[in-house]
C-alpha cells in the first residue's frame, strides 16, 4: 500500500510540474501567441454505424466541410477529417485538417458531446509549417450545425 501511495504522490508532482511548465511556457510566449478564429458549418457530417444499432462505441464519423471568418459571413476555407466513438453520448476521439488560404492546420484530440473540447495542435504547412498550441471547440448551439474553431498559435 505504501508503494502505491509514494508512486501517486509521485505522479501527482510530476503533473503539477508538467502543468507549471507548460503555463510558463504560455506565458512566455506572449506576443508569439496567434489568435485565429473560424466557424466550421457541420453541413456533411456522416456517421458510420458499427453495429447498426445506433450510436455505439467504434462509430465512425467523417466530414468535409466550410468554414467561415469569425463573423461567419465570408468562406475562408475548409477543414476535412474523421473521429471514432470512444464512450457512447460522451465523447469522439478526433482528428482533422483546416485547411486556409495561407496554409493548413492540424488538430487532433477530444470531441466532447455536451461540452468545450480542447485539441492540440499537431501540425500545419504553409505558413504554420512550424505551429504548435491548442484548439478550442465550441458548438455555437444546440443544433450541432455550427462550430467555433478558436486557435492559439505558437508560430515559431
Amino acid at each position: 500500500m505504501r508503494r502505491g501511495s509514494a508512486m501517486l504522490a509521485a505522479g501527482a508532482v510530476l503533473a503539477a510540474t508538467a502543468i507549471t511548465a507548460s503555463l510558463i511556457s504560455v506565458a512566455a510566449a506572449g506576443p508569439n501567441v496567434t489568435r485565429i478564429q473560424v466557424i466550421e458549418h457541420a453541413t456533411t457530417d456522416t456517421v458510420v454505424d458499427l453495429e447498426a444499432n445506433g450510436d455505439s462505441s467504434g462509430d465512425l464519423l467523417t466530414f468535409h466541410n466550410e468554414v467561415f471568418d469569425e463573423t461567419n459571413q465570408h468562406v475562408v476555407g475548409t477543414d476535412q477529417g474523421d473521429c471514432v466513438r470512444i464512450e457512447v453520448g460522451v465523447s469522439w476521439e478526433c482528428r482533422w485538417v483546416t485547411i486556409l488560404d495561407d496554409g493548413s492546420i492540424t488538430v487532433e484530440g477530444p470531441l466532447f458531446d455536451a461540452a468545450p473540447s480542447v485539441l492540440a495542435v499537431t501540425g500545419g504547412t504553409g505558413v504554420f509549417r512550424n505551429v504548435s498550441g491548442s484548439m478550442r471547440l465550441v458548438a455555437r448551439d444546440e443544433t450541432g450545425m455550427e462550430y467555433d474553431f478558436v486557435f492559439r498559435l505558437l508560430m515559431s
